[in-house]
């Protein structure tokens, strides 16, 4: 065998005050613990002077019109700046309905914030705030490079806590999540970075300091548990208000819901999904209306995309399919059809 190396050696001294373990192991498990911190820390330092503090007030119903701080109720969350002029985005649900919003940053320093743009749908909005001076902000990453396990660190005002920093790793990739509209929001990252109420709208950053996610949302009693919308879908909703002051998505009306298909009836049509979307509800006037579905019908393919259930169906009624034919499949009874519809722009 070869001789021990000098190294190992030199850190055997340097660590001979720890008796009863392995220097060599004990040194690493510091070093590694160190690297750790700085990347931490250095990540943070960053961020940290772009995330804001928000708070707002919303009118009570019933309420008289004005600044009557006794018809408002308040509500707290987190944002960050974006651009240096004064760009910020955070969620949705955080500044939805507010009359006044307030922007608070790092430094101390006030704002009153403007709505830019709210999309109930990605529970995201950007607002912008002024300042004679360029702001500090953050860098935006691409959470299509995110690999499962590495560090995820959230920043945000957890229950009024200012710049409260957590870290962990991302858990998953892919998530699906439920917003407050109802719509689903897709490639959703999860995180085992501890989130708590006010962390919302705040950033989740990788290990360069980058924002690869918006901190969404927790689930109730579950632990460790949290979600952050993928910033791929951020800015893409960002670009979205900044060209329409809103997000932009196809409609055809219909009210419908998740049907499971027999494999008789599978077979019969020669289909390949397992279930599709029986239309309970065809609203008077729209889309669906005019290009002849029906109630009962089940929708099982848009332009020979499958149409497994009722969140696929709003997948395909994207911004591309406004104003323009598409072929919808549907069975009805023992019948496979084809119909033209064409949907419109949706309006709430």
């Amino acid at each position: 065998m070869g001789s021990r190396p000098r190294f190992i050696d030199d850190l055997s001294r340097a660590t001979s005050d720890a008796p009863g373990s392995d220097p060599l192991t004990a040194l690493s498990d510091d070093a590694l613990l160190d690297a750790y911190s700085r990347t931490v820390i250095g990540a943070l330092e960053r961020v940290q002077q772009a995330v804001a503090f928000i708070s707002v007030e919303r009118r009570l119903p019933g309420a008289p019109s004005g600044r009557d701080s006794r018809g408002a109720r308040g509500g707290t969350g987190s944002g960050f700046l974006f651009t240096p002029d004064g760009y910020l985005l955070t969620n949705s649900h955080v500044v939805h309905g507010a009359t006044h919003i307030k922007v608070t940053l790092a430094d101390g320093a006030k704002f009153d914030a403007d709505l830019v743009g709210d999309d109930p749908g990605s529970d995201l909005a950007v607002l912008r705030i002024g300042s004679p001076e360029p702001l500090p902000h953050v860098e935006l990453g691409e959470s299509s490079k995110l690999r499962v396990g590495q560090i995820a660190i959230a920043v945000g005002n957890p229950l009024g806590l200012a710049q409260t920093v957590t870290t962990g790793v991302v858990s998953a990739l892919g998530r699906s999540l439920r917003s407050n509209s109802g719509r689903m929001i897709y490639d959703v990252i999860q995180t085992d970075a501890a989130l708590n109420p006010g962390n919302s709208g705040g950033p989740l950053i990788n290990s360069a300091g980058q924002v690869i996610g918006v901190n969404t949302a927790i689930i109730p009693g579950a632990q460790a548990i949290c979600f952050a919308t993928a910033i791929d879908t951020a800015k893409w909703v960002i670009m979205q208000i900044f060209a329409h002051g809103r997000v932009r998505r196809a409609y055809i009306g219909v009210a419908g819901t998740t049907r499971p298909l027999s494999r008789r009836v599978q077979r019969y049509f020669g289909l390949s999904s397992e279930s599709g979307v029986h239309v309970m509800e065809i609203v008077k006037g729209s889309p669906a209306a005019f290009g002849g579905l029906r109630t009962d019908d089940t929708i099982v393919a848009i332009d020979a995309l499958a149409v497994q259930d009722v969140d696929s169906l709003q997948r395909t009624l994207d911004v591309s399919r406004i104003d323009k034919p598409v072929n919808v499949t549907v069975l009805r009874g023992a019948q496979r059809l084809e119909l033209t519809l064409t949907p419109v722009e949706q309006t709430i």
